[in-house]
């Protein structure tokens, strides 16, 4: 009999939860061992699978999902405890509380950067078991908690995210920088414009192609980091990507801004890529556009702190060394033991030693795929993992 375990999150392709949820649910859409339920209601899936196969294939689990979630929820007052006849995963993190639905079994998955926990007695007491996805969380969460706790790595849909030829369609005599995530203290866009500013005065080839919107603009609205100009939201009611560059001292015909863009095209933008900078200064994970450059072949400069620890290696990228501690009043009294500011200089070095050395950072970059593939870094090695566990547990 297949067993119910019921992931308390959304289904979909534009941020990190839902993309989590969407990779998870499809992987298990035909497992003779369980059955993948969503606590929200998945809609428009056309709108965020790949491909009409993979939508045929998956429909009759999102109906039954929706089917069960609305049932559950039938008369419920969104308040009161509601019991599920399922294994429960709930998302847990800044600003997440535990949530309503209790099953024999409940797991908290957590994904959090700030250190500092309020109660987390209280925070943890519904919970079986803790769920991360990197050893830096695992440590931290050892030091609040007595609870189980597993490590299970995210990874990437390698079907979408591999090497695969330029189209030809971009100018080749350009030297293209990738940068994606949601703009915010912890994920350095500061940083970026900073080094690429430098890097832009030797190199007048370069361009920066940033994905750093999200749907939520006004959490990101006033972020400045190291900056003089924070970012603001233009008329068009999405962060003016392209001011903020400008009011900060850059030319703005040196930057792409790709806009808002669904998971599944990403990998057609990250194969037009020369490298990919993302000097977060925490992930509680391993960061998501870090794995899709490096399944794509890409050669990635990335910090070295927190969960990159569990990612990066002198193999299969060029690694920012050199950490300072992170202190910032911006921050006000978020936790930031672990993070880690990068050296704007070594950013420069590492940009300028993938342009010279072409030839050498492509070779890295088809390395880092083979090794997400070897190390099992997949959304496919990931859920069967968690399949594992979560039916371990009763």
């Amino acid at each position: 009999m297949r067993r119910d375990v019921l992931l308390n999150w959304g289904f979909g392709s534009t941020f990190g939860w839902s993309i989590l949820g969407m990779n998870i649910f499809c992987q298990w859409a035909n497992d003779p061992d369980l059955r993948p339920l969503m606590g929200k209601p998945i809609e428009d899936a056309g709108q965020h699978l790949t491909d009409p196969l993979r939508l045929l294939e998956v429909t009759p689990a999102i109906d039954e999902s929706n089917g069960h979630l609305a049932a559950l929820t039938s008369g419920w007052d969104g308040e009161d405890i509601l019991e599920v006849d399922a294994k429960v995963i709930d998302p847990v993190g800044f600003g997440i509380r535990p949530s309503a639905f209790f099953g024999p079994v409940n797991i908290g998955r957590c994904i959090f950067e700030d250190t500092r926990f309020g109660d987390a007695k209280g925070l943890f007491a519904k919970y079986d078991a803790l769920l991360v996805a990197s050893n830096w969380s695992a440590e931290i969460l050892r030091t609040k908690t007595d609870k189980a706790i597993r490590i299970i790595h995210e990874g990437v849909d390698t079907s979408l995210f591999c090497p695969g030829a330029k189209s030809g369609v971009m100018d080749a005599s350009k030297f293209y920088i990738f940068s994606g995530g949601k703009i915010e203290y912890r994920k350095g866009q500061d940083l970026v414009i900073l080094a690429f500013r430098e890097f832009a005065k030797k190199h007048p080839d370069a361009v920066l192609v940033t994905n750093w919107h999200n749907l939520w603009p006004k959490l990101s609205a006033g972020f400045k980091g190291r900056l003089e100009v924070p970012v603001q939201i233009g008329p068009h009611g999405w962060l003016d990507i392209l001011k903020w560059i400008t009011d900060n001292g850059m030319n703005p015909k040196q930057v792409i801004d790709t806009g808002m863009v669904p998971n599944r095209i990403m990998p057609h933008i990250l194969r037009e890529m020369d490298v990919c900078l993302q000097p977060s200064r925490a992930e509680a994970c391993t960061s998501l556009p870090v794995k899709e450059a490096m399944a794509c072949g890409i050669p990635v400069i990335a910090g070295l702190n927190t969960g990159m620890r569990d990612l990066l290696t002198p193999e299969n990228s060029l690694i920012l060394t050199r950490q300072g501690p992170v202190r910032d009043s911006q921050l006000g009294d978020t936790g930031t033991d672990g993070w880690g500011e990068s050296d704007v200089d070594e950013i420069v070095a590492q940009l300028e030693w993938a342009y010279q050395n072409r030839a050498a950072a492509r070779s890295l970059g088809l390395a880092a795929s083979r090794w997400i593939e070897r190390e099992g870094r997949t959304w496919r090695s990931h859920a069967k993992a968690l399949k594992e566990f979560a039916l371990s547990l009763e």
